[in-house]
C-alpha cells in the first residue's frame, strides 16, 4: 500500500475523487498550511487530505461562550476537535490537489482543489502549526457487475434530477455529457445527490465501485419517491458547490 504524510484539512463535508472543492481559508492554522503548500514547486502537485468531521467544529470558537463566560477560545491546529483529534474525524478521506492557491491582501487564501484519491487516515499529528496525517491509499476495486449497475444508476440519476427540477427541462448534464466509466459514475452521483454527510461518507468508504453503485441505486430510488410526493420542492442547482469556510 502507498502511504504518505500530508496536511489534513477537516471539513463538515465529504470530498470525492473528481469533485472540485473551492475553499475560503481564513483561520491561521489553515493559512499556515497554504503557505507551506506554496513552497512546493508549481510543477509538483500541492496535495493535502480532506476528511469529514464526525464530532467537532470546522471553524474553531473565537470567543468565550456558555456556560463558562470567562473561558478563552481554543487555539492551535487541533482546536475544536478535542484532545485526540483523530477521534473527531471519519477514518476515510480524499486527497485534494490544489490547482490554485491565491493569497489575498488580508492574508487569507482563495483555494481551488480537486479530489484525487481515497485514503485511510492511520494517525493524526497536532504538534505543528497545522494538522498532518499518516495516510494509506485505498485502491478502487470495480467489484462484480459494476458496468451494468452504472447504467442503472445513470437512469435513476436522470429521473432523480428531473424530479428535483420540478419536471422541467433542467439537469446537471445532458445524456451525452454523463460519463460511462463505473467508478466515475459512482463518484459523480455521490457528489451531486442531495444527501447528508453520513450517507455521503458511507458511499466514499464503500469497499468497491459495485457496492457504491448498488447503494446509490437504493438511495436514488428512495429519494425520488419522496420528492414525487413533494411537488412544491424548489429546484436545486446541482452544478454549483458552496465554498467551504474554515
Amino acid at each position: 500500500m502507498t502511504t504518505a504524510r500530508l496536511p489534513l484539512f477537516p471539513l463538515n463535508a465529504v470530498l470525492f475523487p473528481g469533485l472540485v472543492l473551492p475553499l475560503n481559508v481564513f483561520e491561521e492554522r489553515y493559512r499556515a498550511m497554504m503557505r507551506e503548500l506554496l513552497k512546493t514547486d508549481e510543477s509538483e502537485p500541492r496535495r493535502f487530505a480532506v476528511v469529514a468531521i464526525r464530532d467537532g467544529r470546522e471553524v474553531a470558537p473565537t470567543a468565550p461562550g456558555m456556560p463558562d463566560q470567562t473561558a478563552q477560545p481554543e487555539k492551535g491546529p487541533g482546536a475544536g476537535f478535542g484532545p485526540d483529534p483523530i477521534q473527531a474525524f471519519h477514518r476515510v478521506g480524499c486527497i485534494a490537489d490544489a490547482a490554485t492557491i491565491r493569497e489575498r491582501a488580508d492574508g487569507s487564501f482563495e483555494v481551488l482543489a480537486t479530489g484525487t484519491t481515497r485514503v485511510a487516515v492511520r494517525s493524526v499529528d497536532a504538534s505543528g502549526p497545522f494538522l498532518t496525517a499518516e495516510l494509506e491509499e485505498i485502491p478502487e476495486v470495480p467489484g462484480e457487475g459494476a458496468g451494468t449497475l452504472a447504467e442503472g444508476v445513470l437512469r435513476a440519476f436522470r429521473n432523480y434530477q428531473k424530479r428535483l427540477a420540478g419536471a422541467r427541462e433542467r439537469s446537471l448534464s445532458t445524456g451525452s455529457e454523463l460519463p460511462d466509466e463505473p467508478s466515475v459514475v459512482s463518484y459523480l452521483v455521490a457528489a451531486a445527490a442531495v444527501l447528508d454527510t453520513p450517507s455521503k461518507q458511507r458511499l466514499l468508504q464503500a469497499p468497491d465501485t459495485a457496492t457504491r453503485l448498488r447503494e446509490e441505486l437504493k438511495l436514488l430510488r428512495s429519494e425520488t419517491a419522496v420528492i414525487r410526493h413533494l411537488p412544491s420542492l424548489p429546484a436545486i442547482d446541482l452544478t454549483r458547490s458552496p465554498t467551504s469556510p474554515n
